[in-house]
């Protein structure tokens, strides 16, 4: 497997997961609204540049 492909997919990983608890937090009525704003912002951007580079790595054996 590719290195790119690989840090793709971690940061998929990690961005589906921040996503994922700022939800929770968001139902929930937990937590600042700056550190949300922050911790969602972080995790769409995660989650678009791991989306992208596993869409864009091509698979060379």
């Amino acid at each position: 497997m590719n290195l790119k492909r690989t840090f793709g997919t971690v940061l998929t990983v990690l961005g589906i997961i921040g996503l994922i608890w700022t939800g929770v937090e968001v139902i929930n009525h937990k937590g600042d609204a700056t550190t949300l704003i922050v911790v969602g912002v972080i995790s769409v951007l995660f989650f678009s540049t791991g989306i992208s580079l596993v869409r864009n790595t091509k698979d060379e054996a």
